[in-house]
């Protein structure tokens, strides 16, 4: 008799609530159980999962194969690497993005591009800051 941790159904229409028990695994999802080792609320925020680890922990050494779902429910409460020793996988890491340095070349020229700006307040002295930015640009060496 192959034997399985899985879930069962229980609740009302539209409203689910599923219970982690041991079935047989010719019986229907909500048929026969052998023992209810513990419960999963999904509307709930955040989900609850309720465990019986004792139990759980019994019926893995016996040989119950998990189904993947409540696989993962083991492996985030950490019962699952007390079973079997496995690690779990590491999770990718965040990457830290930095400013890049200011090139101590390119100080000078942004200092002129903003007296420029600075000096130029109406519409028509705009070429000029134009021309100044260009000079600027064509100064530094391009990286």
């Amino acid at each position: 008799m192959a034997v399985k941790i899985r879930l069962r159904r229980v609740g009302a229409k539209k409203a689910p609530i599923y219970r982690i028990v041991v079935a047989d695994s010719r019986s229907p999802r909500d048929g026969r159980y052998i023992e209810i080792l513990g419960q999963y609320n999904p509307l709930t925020e955040p989900t609850t999962i309720v465990l019986n680890h004792d139990r759980i922990l019994y019926w893995l050494n016996t040989g119950a194969i998990p189904t993947d779902v409540v696989k993962k429910m083991l492996v985030n409460d950490g019962l699952w690497e007390s079973f079997s020793g496995e690690k779990p996988a590491p999770k990718a890491k965040k990457v830290e993005v930095k400013e890049a340095p200011v090139v101590e070349e390119a100080a000078p020229a942004v200092e002129e591009i903003v007296e420029a700006v600075e000096e130029a307040p109406a519409v028509e002295e705009v070429a000029e800051v134009a021309e100044v930015v260009e000079e600027a640009t064509e100064e530094t060496p391009a990286e």
